[in-house]
């Protein structure tokens, strides 16, 4: 066996983890004084273009990383680790925007709305056309999408909604309502966690009782993973979790440089101050999009489901208590309270999300839908 050779990153880890500590060094010895109020334009678009494609690569990668580990894992400990990371980016970018020049109240709820309609969505829709039309009706387990979507209900109407009528119904918590909140929302998430991984782990794997094409990929990838398994070794693992955060870093140090030009350019361009929240939005959960696409095109439906729905779980259940604290520790005004327009496009997904999943199989038609309502929510980001 291979044992006793070293683990190494691949040619492809090792080239992201080279160019993206090259890009953190350039910014802390030279790039760093050009961003500024004064900067020009094109100065402007090109370290954004830089920073924001480092960022993005590096995020793919520590996805793939985040990838591997869940392959050997299984569901949903793999799944887990994967929005887990993706979620860390996020709390890092939107905490960057949080305590820059802009010092943008609205930020992390604009954020977590964004990553709701992304991946609630457009994201899901994707997932559930493109399967429909390669393989028609995929099956899934429904017990565990219809409880993602109850934890969804209760964290967004917590974060949502409840700070419109509580307290100056300006959109905010006091700072025991933030407090409780936070730690609410957090034992929540835990508890789940530890359902979903414990008691009720197979609501949330593909079930066995599917079509022959379904049991015999399973068998096939079962037959892989294991040869896979005996040829990297039994401290791979751990391994791929270094390299995931060895790529995690440099997004961290680079976010406050990237928030610096987003305030800049929506600010120079006259754009809605949501715009910000979307771009987060986006650099985040480019990467799991593309994997989620990826395993409803590979007719693994139970895990697109998982990094669909459990990524914006994640998200609520982490981002939501992150940015409170935040804002506590530093001072700084956090509103969370969306608009009336936000608010029907939040029922709507949520109540099209729970109709989509109630059954076993997917459907193509509530795929289309999906992307109406996300067509919806490009036309009010702009036009309201």
């Amino acid at each position: 066996m291979n044992k006793s050779v070293p683990y190494l990153p691949s040619r492809a880890a090792g080239i992201k983890l080279a160019v993206a500590w090259a890009i953190v060094a350039s910014f802390q010895f030279g790039l760093h004084s050009l961003l500024g109020p004064d900067m020009s334009v094109p100065v402007a678009a090109s370290l954004f273009a830089l920073l924001f494609g480092t960022i993005l690569m590096a995020a793919f990668g520590a996805v793939h990383e985040a990838d591997e580990l869940a392959h050997q894992l299984g569901e949903p400990y793999g799944t887990l680790i994967l929005t887990t990371s993706i979620v860390v980016i996020e709390v890092v970018l939107i905490a960057a925007v949080m305590l820059g020049p802009s010092a943008s109240a609205t930020i992390g709820r604009d954020s977590i709305f964004a990553v709701m309609m992304i991946i609630m969505n457009l994201v899901t829709g994707i997932c559930l056309l493109a399967g429909g039309i390669r393989y028609g009706e995929q099956e899934y387990n429904a017990p565990g999408a219809i409880t993602f979507i109850s934890v969804i209900l209760v964290f967004v109407g917590v974060a949502f909604l409840l700070p419109n009528y509580t307290g100056s119904g300006d959109g905010t918590f006091t700072p025991v309502q933030a407090v409780v909140v936070s730690v609410l929302i957090l034992v929540g998430y835990a508890a789940f966690l530890a359902l979903q991984m414990g008691r009720y782990r197979t609501d949330f794997v593909q079930p066995k009782t599917g079509s022959m094409r379904i049991l015999l990929r399973e068998a096939r990838r079962r037959e892989a993973t294991d040869d896979q398994a005996q040829a990297v070794g039994r401290g791979s693992n751990l391994k791929h979790a270094i390299t995931l955060i060895a790529l995690i870093l440099p997004i961290v140090l680079l976010a406050h440089d990237l928030s610096i030009i987003i305030d800049y350019g929506v600010e120079a361009a006259g754009a809605p101050a949501a715009l910000s929240g979307v771009l987060i939005a986006i650099i985040v959960f480019t990467p799991e999009s593309v994997t989620a696409v990826r395993a409803a095109l590979d007719d693994q439906t139970q895990r697109a489901i998982n990094l669909c729905l459990g990524a914006f779980v994640s998200t609520v259940g982490l981002t939501v208590p992150a940015v409170l604290v935040v804002g506590l520790v530093t001072g700084k005004s956090v509103v969370f309270g969306i608009s009336e327009t936000e608010t029907v496009l939040m029922a709507l997904t949520v109540a099209l999300t729970t109709l989509t999943f109630m059954g076993h199989r997917t459907s193509a038609t509530q795929g289309m839908l999906h992307l109406l309502l996300f067509g919806v929510f490009g036309l009010m980001l702009f036009t309201v």
